[in-house]
């Protein structure tokens, strides 16, 4: 079982920067890939950018590529999602996935693929 807490959601101005934070429970955090999906209101849930166990590989939504950033700390048993360049189209609740024994990109970017979620943050980009 593992459980996950997102924090760092907030209100920011177009063009701003924000990190979320994805603090894990449970000892093996580390054989877990991890992702960050996002829903806005009336939309569906979409991948934004996912990590593999090890941080040795990143996959990311064409919508974010270039300006979010995602990373680990496994001896933090945190993921991390640097949004940079923020625009009002970023603003949604963010959550983060854990995802066991899928190293497969195009998996990653399956809400399906997820075993565990958060309870997601807000983030809201202002004009």
């Amino acid at each position: 079982q593992v459980q996950l807490v997102e924090s760092g959601g907030g209100l920011v101005q177009a063009g701003g920067s924000l990190r979320l934070s994805c603090a894990a429970s449970g000892r093996t955090f580390s054989s877990y890939a991890m992702g960050w999906f996002r829903q806005a209101p009336g939309k569906e849930r979409e991948f934004v950018a996912a990590i593999s166990w090890n941080g040795g590989s990143t996959y990311y939504g064409n919508s974010v590529k270039g300006r979010f950033t995602i990373s680990r700390d496994n001896a933090k048993n945190t993921v991390y999602l640097q949004m940079n360049s923020l625009k009002p189209d970023d603003t949604a609740v963010y959550y983060c996935a854990a995802a066991m024994g899928i190293t497969v990109a195009t998996m990653l970017k399956l809400k399906q693929a997820y075993n565990y979620w958060g309870q997601g943050t807000q983030v809201t980009v202002s004009s």
